[in-house]
């Protein structure tokens, strides 16, 4: 598998993990919209992360680009 396809796959891995956990997370607190939103909050994290460090920019503070994730 080329590095590009498991890159996409991983993605929707995690993407799908995500969203099934806050619909459960939204079970437990019988407000399904709550989890939905927690788990899209959590998943813009972690991509923003991983598209970082997939960059090589994780911890770059440069003066001239400004603080990266």
């Amino acid at each position: 598998m080329n590095p590009s396809r498991r890159r996409l796959v991983l993605r929707l891995i995690v993407t799908v993990g995500l969203l099934v956990l806050g619909v459960v997370i939204g079970l437990i607190f019988q407000n399904v919209w709550l989890g939905v939103l927690l788990a899209a909050i959590v998943w813009i994290g972690w991509f923003l992360g991983y598209e970082s460090r997939r960059g090589h920019n994780a911890g770059v503070n440069d003066e001239d680009h400004g603080i990266e994730l």
